[in-house]
């Protein structure tokens, strides 16, 4: 089965390294294009190529700003990221609660 295009799959977009950096620095307000890629110490062309590949998905909303264009997160497209982690919620918390009963058996032998 073939891979699913970058732009028309958000798992995929956001499986590239810089697209999470990019999101994590949008969560803190929108930015210019030039900024984000002075951040990243990467080549404008570079930052704009995956903010379009972030925008294709759904996750970032781009405007106008004089010459500039600014982007920003739109969080609503981790919607699916979201729901599909929350199903592991069950398995980490059970795990943590065997190392937790772990760790207390640990203690107690140590103790006696």
């Amino acid at each position: 089965m073939a891979r699913a295009a970058t732009t028309s799959d958000v798992f995929n977009a956001i499986a590239e390294p810089r697209r999470r950096e990019i999101l994590v620095l949008l969560r803190a307000g929108e930015r210019p294009v030039a900024e984000l890629a002075l951040e990243l110490g990467i080549p404008q062309p570079g930052a704009s190529k995956h903010l379009r590949v972030l925008r294709e998905v759904g996750l970032v909303r781009d405007r106008k700003a004089g010459k500039q264009r600014v982007y920003g997160l739109d969080a609503r497209g981790l919607r699916r990221v979201h729901e599909w982690t929350g199903g592991f919620e069950q398995f980490w918390n059970e795990s943590f609660d065997r190392l937790d009963a772990y760790v207390q058996d640990l203690k107690r032998e140590r103790q006696e």
